[in-house]
């Protein structure tokens, strides 16, 4: 079929949507028109991959297709030379690291809207959170993480926040590398301790109690096996942004099936990693070509208790980082999980299907409906109608203006839709270059060390002239035996531990300047 007689083919209301997306310039394919029940192939439904950067929003009801939509567009991100971040929450996006599987399911898929499908997989590295799972490990220092996002971690409350960042403050100022949570621990039994309380004067605002909670909550959070997700070596987030030798984009797929059941650390750790891209990249303003796409998957747990203050800075990275080419994919089930702060700088939007069968759901349709330009449609009936692997959506155009609602039948993934064996991700793992950089921890000497290190005895005086040498009738007898010490005792009691007390007060540290998070790196 011609383009000519595609086009005849398009029903004149239908037409006037489908000229809101010819686009000039380099664009990706998300599917075909629907209207009135019936595919358009010849009505194709794009979005200007220079407005990729300007953010997005993947949504709908679980079963609707939403992993496949994210496979979809990243997988032509990669083909265009744009390097992707994809978390895999549920496990079975690693499939996009392989050639897809021609069925009739596909191929009837790509016939209704006018798809060549070829089978294709991407460029990939693997990765997991503190090496819980098959990929690289991914690790951040206590420091880098910042005050911010670990309270948020930690479920401190708005006080207890505050008050974890003046802890910050002060390790920074006199030296004490918060390297992993052992560290940061250390530095407030110290602060807790009889020695350290008259530290606590020089923090304005932290109470003994205060510090007390945060030292708990602490050790209730490396109890629960927390521990291996801070700690060196610190991955580096400038990884991300790589491409291979053909000028493909390198998908980094985050496996996060492990730590399913601790959705506030992994989505707390995927804005640690969105916040040091911003903290490092350099501005470049408007680009032809986002400089990476970042996909953030369940993102209502980011949202879900957070405090006002880690709102704002999720709100002020995403419309800074814009100018510095990454563009971010928020996805979640209803965008009222998204604030509105937020969700008002998401340009491109996919709205899968929603649910209606409670005064809930019916709630959280209309107030969807009402985040969507004025259309051509019933959003409210056709959102409640769409049928898996199909959305409605509006992005911006190449001028920046909101395109037309148009509901869409989505073109099918050309990688594998479904996970890799463990042996064949094993097998990537291994053989990738960033393995032997990122693979093994090491725990050098920081905070914990410096406060917990046992100093050698000194060598006893020599006698004064005229003076018999002490003997054991005339020395000190030795105390009676005590228990072995806790940790807060071989802490506070160590001499190091002592005399670091009587010398913080004249030592100089080097205070780090801290970003939106409070999330910084010693470079």
């Amino acid at each position: 079929m011609t383009e000519n007689e595609s086009n005849a083919s398009v029903p004149p209301a239908a037409q006037e949507i489908a000229d809101g997306y010819a686009f000039t310039g380099p664009a990706l394919d998300l599917g075909a028109l629907l209207w009135d029940g019936t595919c358009l192939p010849g009505a194709q439904i794009r979005v200007p991959l220079a407005m990729l950067n300007r953010h997005g929003l993947v949504a709908g009801a679980t079963g609707t297709g939403k992993t496949k939509t994210l496979q979809l567009i990243a997988e032509q991100l990669s083909a265009q030379g744009v390097p992707v971040f994809l978390a895999d929450v549920k496990g079975d996006v690693s499939g996009i690291s392989a050639p897809g599987e021609r069925g009739e399911r596909v191929l009837a898929r790509a016939g209704e809207v006018g798809q060549e499908w070829e089978a294709g997989g991407c460029p990939c590295e693997f990765y997991a959170l503190g090496g819980l799972g098959h990929g690289i490990p991914l690790r951040a220092t206590v420091t880098s993480f910042g005050p911010v996002l670990l309270s948020k971690v930690l479920q401190l409350n708005q006080t207890q926040e505050q008050s974890l960042g003046l802890v910050f403050h002060y390790a920074d100022q006199k030296g004490l590398e918060l390297v992993d949570l052992k560290d940061l621990r250390a530095v407030v039994a110290f602060l807790t301790s009889e020695e350290g309380r008259g530290e606590l004067k020089t923090i304005g605002g932290l109470s003994a109690a205060t510090a007390g909670v945060i030292l708990r909550s602490l050790t209730a959070f490396e109890q629960q096996g927390m521990g291996t997700f801070f700690g060196e070596p610190e991955f580096d987030t400038a990884e991300f942004l790589r491409t291979v030798g053909d000028g493909l984009g390198v998908v980094s797929l985050l496996e996060l099936p492990a730590v399913q059941d601790k959705p506030q650390l992994f989505s707390t750790f995927l804005m640690w990693l969105l916040a040091d891209l911003y903290h490092d990249l350099p501005e470049v303003g408007d680009v032809d070509r986002p400089k990476l796409v970042f996909f953030f998957d369940e993102a209502h747990l980011l949202f879900k208790g957070a405090s006002k203050a880690f709102l704002e800075a999720i709100t002020q990275t995403v419309r800074l980082i814009r100018s510095k080419g990454v563009g971010v994919f928020f996805v979640t089930q209803t965008p009222k999980d998204v604030p509105a702060d937020v969700l008002g700088q998401l340009g491109n939007r996919v709205q899968h299907a929603l649910r209606a069968f409670t005064p809930d759901d019916q709630k959280a349709l209309r107030a969807t409906v009402r985040t969507f330009p004025d259309s051509a449609y019933d959003l409210e009936e056709l959102l409640t109608t769409l049928g898996t692997g199909e959305a409605v959506v509006t992005v911006l155009s190449e001028s920046g203006a909101p395109t037309p609602v148009a509901a869409t039948r989505l073109r099918a993934p050309e990688s594998l839709m479904g996970p890799v064996s463990g042996e064949a991700l094993d097998a990537a793992v291994r053989g990738s270059a960033l393995y032997g950089r990122y693979a093994q921890a090491v725990d050098r000497e920081s905070a914990y060390e410096k406060l917990t290190a046992r100093v050698e005895p000194a060598p006893a005086p020599a006698p004064e002239p005229g003076r018999a040498p002490e003997t054991p009738e005339t020395s000190k007898a030795p105390e009676a035996p005590r228990e072995d010490p806790t940790l807060v005792e071989q802490v506070v009691g160590s001499g190091a531990f002592k005399s670091l007390a009587r010398s913080l007060g004249s030592q100089l540290g080097r205070e780090i300047s801290r970003s939106l998070f409070g999330t910084a790196r010693r470079r």
